[in-house]
């Protein structure tokens, strides 16, 4: 099974008061690196990073880390224009992404393993699925979005939603892993 990661991280921040992309832990670890090493070391072949806000800033912080990265030009609409950006770029051998958003640097290596290993039950087809991580039974990050779905999530992409109401009119697998992160995002230093 090929796996894409797509991490998430266009977007200006401003309740944070500067794009998360160019967020660092006190400890000085940039939530960009961390965001890559978790896709990596969860289990994805490759990793798309979707930029946006202060990209040209942002590009130097993936230097060396062997991802692809892609630009959504339109990224002031939201996560959606994000999310079509990634989703856009991956190569035709892919059979299910991956996608996790920058802002959630409790979520580690583990909670993608654990997700994507969902993904392969012998009695499941890899491109016909739907997972995402849930922390104490609330849905969240990451979403294994297997091919089938991609065009359909293209489609019905919009503003800041992501693939929300896609995931919502389907039936999703929901994979706990509250015991591994809480899966909250970050909005504010």
């Amino acid at each position: 099974m090929s796996v894409e990661g797509v991490l998430l991280a266009a977007g200006a921040g401003s309740r944070m008061g500067m794009p998360k992309a160019l967020v660092h832990d006190d400890d000085g670890g940039s939530w960009l690196a961390h965001g890559v090493e978790t896709l990596v070391d969860g289990g994805c072949d490759r990793v798309t990073v979707v930029l946006g806000a202060s990209a040209d800033e942002a590009v130097r912080l993936l230097d060396g880390l062997g991802v692809d990265v892609v630009i959504a030009s339109d990224w002031a609409e939201g996560m959606s224009a994000s999310l079509r950006a990634g989703l856009r770029a991956l190569p035709d051998d892919g059979e299910v992404a991956v996608v996790l958003l920058v802002d959630l640097p409790d979520v580690t290596a583990e909670v993608v393993r654990r997700v994507v290993a969902a993904a392969t039950d012998p009695a499941a087809l890899p491109c016909a699925a739907l997972r995402r991580a849930g922390f104490d039974g609330r849905p969240g990050h990451p979403v294994l979005i297997g091919r089938d779905h991609w065009a359909g999530v293209l489609a019905e992409a919009n503003g800041d939603e992501g693939a929300r109401s896609y995931l919502r009119e389907r039936p999703v697998d929901l994979v706990e892993c509250g015991d591994l992160a809480t899966g909250h995002d970050v909005d504010a230093r």
